[in-house]
């Protein structure tokens, strides 16, 4: 009886490798993703941040929303047992640590920013800071250290020294189970970094950001870790230097706030406090990124939530606005570039 002729398929085992909490695959890419702790950012970038990507936020004008961003990224950090670096040369690391966000869940899982997180909730997990001031002589914060400010080559060393000395980078196995590295630096370009970006337009040290941000995208690519870096874009002056920045990060967004401008008391913009910009999203084990529904989005800031919302135009204006309220409403809409059909001009309500 003849035998069975045998065959080279064979099924396809699955992994036995355990997986890291706090992440989930991507359902485009098949990427590791990890939360932002804002569910409407994840949405916009893609289901989340990437492990091993840079996060780069363009900082509003006062500094109130990205910073509350960051303290969203390290809230989540906490929740999901991840090992944490911040890294600030204003306020110290700790007092972010401090002022994390609480979880709640009485109506879905969120974080409520009305409260801070309890302090034994706050040390359970892994967290290295880097506080610029205690760690560069005042005389070496605007020197320069092989062609980069000596202070980014400090904190570029204490970033590789955590991810090689606990094995995020798999040179020496990590004694418990897999974790996630993540990476908070706070404002970084501005003065008190040592860097002089925002003083002028031509600074000496042009080419010490970009310089830094390509050491650091090499570390996370060859590392379990993910980066949120919060910028004050509107300070920086040359243009070029702000292209530079933005190509060598993975995902970049900006905040504008209506705070202190004349849009804070235009009546479309009533229900928010700010726009909310996409710059770039990664292109990740494929040619194209995605392509987000819309441009117009705008961020508001309830009590207890920050969200990130689609920016709609109202569908009428009441008979209590006073005519100039509504001249100044038309002619806002024209600088939005929503689905609506035809905008009003003139004193003339808004017809769709």
């Amino acid at each position: 009886m003849a035998t069975r002729a045998g065959t080279s398929f064979q099924r396809r085992a699955r992994s036995k490798r355990a997986p890291v909490p706090g992440t989930r695959p991507s359902l485009h890419n098949g990427q590791l993703l990890l939360s932002t702790g804002v569910p409407s950012l994840d949405y916009l970038i893609g289901g989340g941040l990437a492990v091993g990507t840079l996060l780069l936020v363009e900082e509003d004008r006062y500094e109130s929303y990205s910073r509350m961003l960051l303290k969203y990224f390290v809230a989540e950090g906490i929740v999901c047992g991840h090992s944490l670096l911040i890294a600030s040369a204003k306020d110290h690391p700790e007092e972010i640590l401090q002022t994390a966000l609480t979880s709640s869940s009485r109506f879905g899982h969120y974080y409520d920013v009305s409260k801070t997180m309890s302090p034994e909730l706050q040390h359970s997990v892994n967290c290295h800071s880097f506080f610029q001031p205690d760690e560069v002589p005042l005389d070496l914060a605007a020197a320069e250290f092989s062609n980069m400010n000596f202070g980014y080559v400090k904190l570029l060393r204490a970033i590789q020294r955590v991810i090689r000395e606990e094995g995020f980078d798999g040179s020496s196995p990590q004694t418990k189970q897999r974790n996630i590295l993540r990476i908070g630096i706070h404002s970084l370009g501005s003065v008190l970094w040592g860097d002089d970006v925002g003083l002028n337009e031509n600074p000496e040290s042009a080419y010490s950001l970009t310089r830094f941000l390509y050491a650091l995208r090499g570390l996370l690519r060859t590392s379990l870790s993910a980066c949120m870096i919060t910028v004050p874009a509107y300070l920086i002056q040359n243009k070029a230097v702000i292209g530079r920045v933005v190509k060598l990060s993975d995902t970049v967004i900006g905040l504008e706030s209506f705070n202190a401008s004349e849009r804070e008391t235009n009546p479309i913009y009533k229900d928010y406090h700010g726009l909310f910009h996409v710059r770039q999203l990664p292109r990740l084990n494929c040619l194209i990124s995605d392509v987000p529904d819309t441009k117009d989005l705008a961020f508001k800031l309830k009590r207890k939530l920050f969200t990130i919302e689609r920016l709609h135009l109202p569908p009428d204006l009441s008979d209590t606005v006073s005519r100039s309220s509504k001249q100044d409403v038309a002619e806002s809409a024209k600088l939005l570039s929503s689905g609506c059909g035809g905008v009003a001009s003139g004193n003339k309500h808004l017809d769709f």
